[in-house]
């Protein structure tokens, strides 16, 4: 086997493009402009691979044992128990060992709050205003984070990375695929749509009542997402009537509105940082009145709660395993949450929000499913992966991409050690469209930033 991975590692060298983004038309000065800072992700050159002889959980609730995949041109070309091996193909027996998608996780701050934690690079929360939904966190985004290495270690393929939970709204967030770069566009995940973070509770209160401005309370905090709304309907108006010859003249352009107006088009996903039951129930009454959908609830302590509500609402609930009690709003937390939600009918889904807990994911979905099944609620782990692999593509819009592996999916996958929800498995290669970017046994393809290689 070690002589078919080193034939598969020649063939897997890294390529960085870097294309020039087209100026916008004048014909494209709508609300939303999609032309700016595109995605200038190229795949790395791979070759057609078949692994056979492995346990293989799809992410979307099937095991298959004894399974082959078989991957050409960057994406997934058969996955079963009966697939043949065509000739001309690289085969690789992987021994029996475990083979899931991709890990994703829809709560990262990596590169703009990159390691070393400094203040010359804490670049997450842009704390000027409660609204500040004009930035873009991928503006902030430092390639040099060695956290990317590290997610990479722990078989994380695609994340969202987020601006931070200061403000009511805190900006646009951007989901990247985890490969080395010189840019941030090289990372953008191609096609997926931009979310926006708010945050509800604790968070807005405290850091504007600290300066002695609005929001102060948590009717403050409505308020501020009200008038905002009300804003951003009007501003769309203003468009639509002008597009259709209706005025004369051209709105002026308003980058915080042009954000808003993104979501209530569908364009743009809403991604709320909010911990209490009640507090997500406003939240989803706010999305009705205003005509949008919550797309996620992130730590979403209280969830079990309301997993009812997420049901009908289609709307995700991104959680902790056991993260519980630091403040009060995230005091009532149980470890049944994910399951309980998964239960409900719910999109349940294990994030991070740390660096550190981004290397071990496949553990933290471990003790939420040791969790359920301590309660009777008879979780495996082809249930359990969906919560890092098909509900976290959903979350972000990707979910005909990645986050499964099927027919015609991107070929971002992992196989691993062992059972992955075992405290004693590592991911022994990670592959992104198909080709190996990560090899535990090979120093070569452990990636490391330009910023580690200067320090040593």
């Amino acid at each position: 086997m070690s002589v078919q991975y080193k034939r598969l590692l020649a063939m897997t060298l890294v390529v960085f493009a870097i294309v020039a983004c087209e100026a916008p038309r004048e014909s494209d000065r709508t609300a939303v402009n999609t032309e700016v800072f595109e995605s200038t992700y190229q795949a790395m050159p791979s070759e057609p691979v078949f692994f056979r002889n492995a346990t293989i959980l799809t992410g979307d609730g099937e095991r298959i044992d004894g399974g082959s995949i078989l991957v050409s041109d960057g994406t997934i070309v058969a996955v079963g128990a009966d697939v043949e091996a065509p000739d001309d193909v690289l085969v690789v027996d992987v021994g029996g060992k475990w083979i899931t998608p991709g890990i994703i996780d829809v709560h990262s701050h990596l590169g703009v709050y990159p390691s070393p934690d400094v203040p010359a690079l804490a670049d997450g929360n842009e704390i000027s205003a409660p609204n500040t939904a004009e930035v873009w966190a991928e503006h902030s985004i430092w390639p040099q984070d060695p956290g990317f290495a590290t997610a990479l270690a722990g078989g994380v393929t695609t994340m969202q990375i987020l601006p931070g939970s200061a403000n009511l709204f805190g900006g646009r967030s951007v989901t990247v695929k985890n490969v080395p770069a010189r840019t941030y566009q090289a990372m953008k995940f191609p096609g997926a749509p931009h979310g926006l973070k708010m945050a509800c509770g604790e968070n807005p209160k405290r850091v504007y009542g600290a300066k002695g401005v609005a929001p102060t309370t948590r009717m403050g905090n409505v308020a501020g997402y009200r008038s905002a709304w009300a804003a951003a309907q009007k501003y769309s108006r203003d468009w639509e009537r002008y597009e259709n010859g209706e005025a004369e003249e051209e709105p002026e352009r308003n980058l915080q509105l042009e954000t808003l107006a993104g979501v209530l088009k569908g364009e743009i996903l809403v991604h709320n940082h909010c911990y209490r039951a009640d507090e997500m129930a406003t939240m989803l009454d706010i999305a009705k009145e205003f005509g949008y959908r919550v797309t996620a609830f992130h730590h979403a302590v209280e969830a079990y709660k309301v997993a009812d509500l997420l049901a009908e609402n289609d709307t995700c609930a991104a959680m902790w395993a056991d993260w519980w009690g630091f403040k009060i709003e995230a005091y009532d937390g149980v470890r049944e949450n994910i399951p309980m939600v998964d239960a409900a009918g719910a999109c349940a889904i294990v994030h991070s929000d740390s660096e550190i807990g981004m290397q071990r994911l496949n553990q933290e979905a471990a003790k939420a499913m040791a969790a359920a099944n301590r309660i009777g609620f008879d979780i495996d782990e082809a249930q359990a992966i969906r919560w890092l692999t098909s509900n976290p593509a959903k979350a972000l819009g990707i979910g005909d991409d990645t986050g499964t592996l099927s027919a015609g999916r991107m070929a971002d996958l992992v196989v691993w050690s062992g059972n992955p929800f075992s405290v004693y498995t590592k991911a022994d290669k990670v592959f992104i469209d198909g080709a190996l970017v990560y090899d535990r046994e090979d120093p070569a393809r452990q990636p490391q930033s330009d910023f580690e290689l200067g320090q040593l």
